[in-house]
């Protein structure tokens, strides 16, 4: 008899042993087949297609933002899987579109294709809009992104025509920008009221040809306040004209009046890749330096952070195996951080500090209950490619959850409930947690005089809780915390109850 109690013991013992150790190695995988969780924060970068067709994070592309003075914004992305284009600002409403999107960009993953078949991409604005009501404009800008096929004379990349009555006449009204010459020419016909010199034309003619199959960055500017026309590519100025009285600064200006509501009108007559259209309320900053670089990427990168994971406690960090992409030239650097309470990171006076770790390699020093994974991704030093993080798995090591007590006996006395137990059998029991309440499972007790729920009490075996309320019945469990660490604390024993009481 005694042989099988040992027997049966031992195997037991190793069944334990089994289930320990399986249940210390642990993974927690972020992307991947099931793709990312929310971020607890994320900066300059978004989501892309990496490794093996999963989502990936990526650089966010350094194309144009809608603030409160954009008035168009055609970015020519794909949004949501939806092969249509839109305005950005939400002041313009598509048409007609004869555009392709094309994956030849220049400032985000796309760019829109024109063919050159007359029709283009026809927007009508709304009252909000610079060209969706009639009258002054104020301050506008008009820019965008070429890539030409050929660049013939007379293909035409913007129209707006319309007409204004002033003085019972009828006066066309035109903003044209098209070729001549491989050169940008940009033709306003009775835009501006008063100006009367070569019939109401003003001609902008770049002095730079234009590269077939080279992007270029074009721009077109109106100062109401200076009257001051401005063509510029590539941030140099190529052309511009005071329109005022003499095309003299300081004289009368003639503003730009808009007459009868008409579309616009984004390469009707073009072929070649146009992307980034974009149509301001103000002029663009003139302290922005000459031949200023549009990168494609931010040169400075972007970071995320995962929230913080939940493990146990006293949980050791113990690799990361990751899954990504670093063109040449481009890096991803990972850091990882823990700590017991999450609540206080935000403050760099109290938040535990980030180490940098890679692929692979064994993280020392790394342990509690929260882990924290980051990543810097940064491009190439010509902004042009971006790096793409697919998986990141946590390896990490839980630490075995101290065994409860046996055998929780509870005997009630006048004002107080005696309490016994045996022994864990857990080496790291290091002392236990005394729940009690007055509800079956819910230990949430306060008036006991040795403290409130739960009581912390060394490696013994029996304690007495006093200052209880006669005829109140109470509930009882316990837990083991573990020798290492305190707060490393086991599941709860079985539960007792007793109701105190003069005999």
């Amino acid at each position: 008899m005694n042989a099988c109690k040992k027997i049966i013991i031992f195997l037991c013992f190793c069944l334990a042993a089994e289930l320990n150790f399986f249940a210390e190695s642990k993974t927690i995988v972020l992307g991947g087949k099931k793709g990312w969780p929310e971020f607890s924060s994320q900066d300059g970068v978004t989501f892309g297609t990496g490794r093996f067709g999963y989502q990936a994070v990526e650089l966010s592309t350094n194309a144009r933002a809608v603030t409160d003075e954009t008035d168009l914004l055609l970015d020519f992305e794909n949004e949501n899987g939806k092969e249509t284009f839109s305005d950005k600002s939400g002041k313009y409403i598509v048409q007609g579109n004869s555009l392709l999107r094309s994956p030849k960009s220049v400032m985000g993953h796309y760019s829109a294709l024109s063919r050159g078949n007359g029709k283009g991409l026809s927007l009508r604005g709304s009252e909000r809009s610079v060209f969706g009501r009639q009258g002054g404009t104020g301050s506008w800008t008009i820019e965008f992104w070429l890539c030409p096929a050929i660049a013939e004379n007379g293909e035409r990349v913007f129209e707006w025509h319309s007409s204004r009555i002033v003085d019972d006449y009828v006066l066309y009204q035109l903003i044209e920008a098209s070729f001549f010459n491989n050169r940008m020419q940009w033709n306003f016909t009775n835009i501006f009221d008063g100006l009367s010199e070569k019939n109401g034309e003003v001609t902008l003619l770049s002095y730079s040809a234009l590269i077939p199959n080279k992007w270029s960055h074009h721009e077109i500017s109106y100062d109401e306040e200076s009257g001051l026309l401005e063509c510029k590519i590539d941030s140099k100025v190529e052309a511009l004209k005071y329109i005022t009285e003499g095309g003299r600064e300081g004289k009368t200006i003639y503003q730009p009046v808009l007459g009868e509501v008409a579309p616009i009108s984004i390469a009707p007559a073009y072929t070649g890749c146009i992307d980034d259209f974009r149509i301001l309320s103000r002029v663009t900053d003139s302290s922005q330096p000459k031949n200023l670089v549009y990168d494609k990427y931010k040169v400075d990168g972007g970071r995320f952070e995962s929230a913080p994971i939940v493990t146990s406690p006293g949980s050791v960090l113990d690799s990361l195996d990751i899954i990504d992409n670093a063109p040449p030239q481009t890096e991803v650097r990972y850091y990882v951080r823990a700590g017991d309470n999450f609540y206080n990171w935000n403050d760099p006076a109290t938040a535990p500090k980030w180490i940098q770790v890679k692929s692979g390699e064994q993280v020392k020093g790394v342990k509690g209950r929260y882990f924290q994974v980051a990543a810097d991704l940064f491009p190439d030093g010509a902004g042009r490619h971006t790096p793409s993080v697919t998986e990141i798995k946590i390896n990490y090591t839980q630490v075995p959850l101290p065994t409860a007590p046996f055998r929780l006996k509870a005997v009630p006395g006048d004002g107080f409930v005696d309490l016994s137990w045996s022994y864990s059998v857990d080496e790291n029991a290091g002392g236990y947690y005394i729940f009690y309440g007055s509800r079956p499972g819910e230990y949430l007790g306060t008036e006991a005089n040795e403290g409130a729920s739960p009581i912390k009490v060394d490696n013994i075996t029996s304690f007495r809780l006093s200052g209880l309320k006669n005829g109140a019945i109470y509930y009882f469990a316990l837990s083991t915390y573990s020798k290492e660490e305190e707060q490393i604390s086991g599941g709860l024993s079985n539960e007792a109850n007793a109701r105190p009481g003069r005999r």
